[in-house]
């Protein structure tokens, strides 16, 4: 089935966004053009569909070859105009010549007698640009764009080719100009040359007649609105100036009586021409982009729009634009309404105070005076655009792979579970369009908060681009924490509305990671997380800017306690004390694998090794990622004899493929005979863990050591 014009041209935009890499504005191009399955993904057959196998080898024998389709195709069609403008201006130069001795020929009266009688003039107007129109090229477009002075000299060939007989056209304007010149009563400053050039511009749109003004008209209305406004005193001015040169000059117009008639009428045809082709023109192109045109001018004006609250407005932030005429103004005035109302939150923000924010710090980094790392004030939760990992969220640095695995964990979920509006099952699943992920992403981060807020309420902290409070003290100040302002809610609803419309701050902005952190901490609020913890002075964030366990369980479970197994355990001290060491208190939806269980340094509870769904965060050497399953059923069977695909995703690993290990139970001991302990991959251990006597096969993957 032949592509549709649509989707073919949907492909070259992607292709072009996704090569520059403009990924928000991909995101925010497939949340208003979804994907289907007409799509195309494969850059080799859209240069099939669009016959460009010729242009595509051409420009990659280049030295510097063009990057995306968009732009050869681009190139291609500008090269093409430039030798189709060549070609105008070696059109054949006799031809120019009859033209313009067939128009002064046929022209027997003077601007001055066509100024007065308009009837006459409009009807021989119209009739000379029909006939100049068909022998005459007509001009590129760019040449309109130019002042008359600063156009290309081959729009005045048809001046140099005048008749030989007779005086030259340009000579003879110039000795007229000398004699008034030589008045000394009528020397003129420069502001008046510019003056009279203006006013014969409007004279020649005059006499053009109706056609180059209605296009003037649709598209220029403030341009059309001041000439109306200066055309009388204009013209005015100019009928007083040429009736004083006729005084002070009377011999000019009788010593050419006819050649002298002949010339200037046949000027203001030329000129009558060269507007008309280049009015129709600029109509022709105008036209076409009518529509992409008012869309533009429409986003730009509501986007100046400022925000209804007056004490909050910023006379540095202020934009200023013009509004043509009342239907826009109206139309605007529905538009910001109408975005005014959806933009506003479900509940009122608070500025984040000093004393919250050095209680934050003291929770997650230890100190006041310490900082969020750079890994971490650069980390959002940006997805990958490789086809086969769409579903995957990128790791810039080391750092906070705790948060991205434990996030990375709740999107598969509700991508491979709960994803309802999508008709795709299982492996199809995991390839998303960008709105399924972004909507996941939404839901994620909504029930993590929800989670650690008790399901009664939950906190999101937003960057609001300007300082909320100016730090004292012992405080150190990074511009992070003091431009935070905190959304509280009591609704799940409601909290994921608040993360819908400000997703962008999460996804794609510099401090997604942080934002999220904080959120999560002030939904289970600092006081709750320190009682969580063995030691209260426990941090969140630990030594090299890693998150601890503790950070890790406040968002798979809702509690930052400090350890993975299951309940609480009373440890006898001596003397009589008592300790208590906080475990997980219920079956989570997402699990946890450790590789400290395999050195016995740890022992993960069933509570996490056994979650509601086949989903776990694994723990190995010292960094967190994820391992996951496409059936839940592999939770319920008889781990004997059992066969099942396991998926595997590490965001910092510059991932290019899919992972996929076959586990099968009961086969380790005979598989493993002869292979060498330190060449196991810390990943089949940590999978041996839940799986005992597993056999991992890799699936031609290089195995991960």
């Amino acid at each position: 089935m032949a592509a549709s014009v649509e989707e073919v041209s949907l492909s070259v935009v992607r292709e072009y966004l996704s090569r520059k890499g403009l990924r928000r504005t991909i995101a925010c191009m497939d949340e208003e053009h979804p994907r289907t399955e007409a799509s195309i993904n494969n850059r080799s057959h859209l240069r099939q569909i669009l016959n460009m196998e010729g242009l595509y080898r051409k420009n990659k024998a280049l030295n510097s070859p063009l990057k995306t389709l968009l732009e050869i195709i681009v190139k291609h069609h500008i090269e093409g105009l430039k030798n189709d403008e060549i070609t105008c201006s070696k059109s054949d130069p006799q031809q120019s010549a009859r033209t313009i001795s067939w128009i002064a020929n046929s022209s027997a009266v003077s601007p001055t007698v066509m100024n007065d009688t308009q009837t006459e003039d409009s009807t021989t107007a119209i009739n000379l640009r029909s006939d100049i129109g068909e022998v005459c090229p007509s001009q590129p477009l760019y040449a309109s764009l130019l002042p008359e002075t600063d156009r290309p000299s081959s729009q005045n060939q048809t001046y140099d080719t005048e008749d030989k007989k007779g005086q030259p056209l340009m000579a003879s304007l110039q000795d007229n100009d000398s004699l008034i010149r030589r008045e000394p009563e009528k020397k003129t400053s420069t502001t008046e040359s510019t003056q009279r050039s203006r006013i014969n511009r409007i004279r020649r749109g005059m006499m053009a007649g109706p056609i180059a003004s209605t296009s003037q008209e649709s598209n220029k209305k403030r341009q059309n609105q001041r000439l109306e406004v200066s055309q009388p005193q204009l013209i005015k001015k100019e009928e007083n100036r040429h009736a004083g040169d006729e005084v002070l000059v009377p011999g000019v117009h009788q010593k050419s009586s006819e050649s002298g008639l002949t010339e200037i009428t046949s000027v203001d045809c030329v000129g009558v021409h060269r507007e008309f082709c280049i009015s129709q023109e600029r109509v022709q192109r105008e036209n076409c982009f009518e529509k992409v045109q008012q869309d533009i001018l429409k986003t730009t004006k509501v986007k100046s729009l400022p925000r209804p609250n007056l004490t909050d407005l910023d006379a540095s932030q202020m934009v200023l634009d013009d509004i043509d005429d009342d239907n826009d103004l109206r139309e605007l005035s529905q538009v910001s309404f109408q975005r005014t109302v959806a933009e506003q939150p479900c509940c009122a923000g608070r500025p984040l105070d000093q004393h919250t924010a050095t209680e934050l710090k003291a929770v997650l980094l230890g100190s006041s005076l310490h900082c969020f790392s750079v890994e971490w004030r650069n980390q959002g939760f940006t997805f990958l655009e490789t086809h086969d990992l769409r579903y995957g969220i990128v790791q810039k640095k080391g750092g906070p792979c705790g948060v991205l695995a434990s996030i990375q964990a709740f999107v598969l979920k509700k991508l491979l579970f709960e994803n309802i509006e999508s008709s795709n099952t299982g492996f199809q699943r995991l390839r998303p369009s960008n709105t399924t992920r972004r909507k996941c992403l939404v839901l994620a981060a909504a029930e993590i908060l929800w989670r650690a807020g008790e399901g009664k309420q939950a906190t999101v902290a937003i960057n609001s681009g300007q300082n909320q409070f100016t730090p004292t003290g012992h405080y150190k100040s990074r511009g992070v924490l003091e431009k935070i302002t905190c959304f509280a809610v009591d609704n799940i609803k409601d909290l994921q509305l608040l993360l819908e419309q400000h997703i962008d701050q999460f996804e794609t902005g510099v401090l997604g990671c942080i934002l999220f952190t904080i959120s999560a901490v002030l939904s289970r609020s600092i006081d709750k997380v320190r009682d969580d913890m063995d030691v209260p002075t426990t941090t969140l964030i630990g030594a090299h800017g890693y998150c601890t366990q503790e950070l890790v369980n406040l968002l798979l479970c809702g509690r930052a306690v400090s350890n993975v197994f299951d309940n609480d355990m009373e440890l006898d001290s001596g003397n009589s004390n008592m300790t208590l060491l906080k475990g997980v208190k219920g079956h989570c939806d997402v699990g946890l694998l450790s590789l400290f269980e395999h050195y016995n340094i740890c022992e993960v509870g069933a509570y996490l090794k056994t979650p509601c769904y086949p989903i776990w965060v694994v723990c190995s050497e010292s960094h967190f990622s994820v391992l996951f399953g496409l059936q839940r059923e592999l939770l319920t069977n008889q781990d004997k004899g059992l066969e099942f695909d396991l998926y595997y995703y590490d965001g910092l690993a510059n991932q290019q493929e899919e992972i996929r290990l076959t586990v099968s139970v009961g086969k380790s001991a005979l598989s493993c005979q002869h292979v060498d302990t330190d060449l196991i991959p810390p990943l089949e251990h940590c999978i041996r863990t839940r799986w005992k006597d597993a056999f991992v096969n890799w699936n031609d993957t290089e195995p991960i050591l």
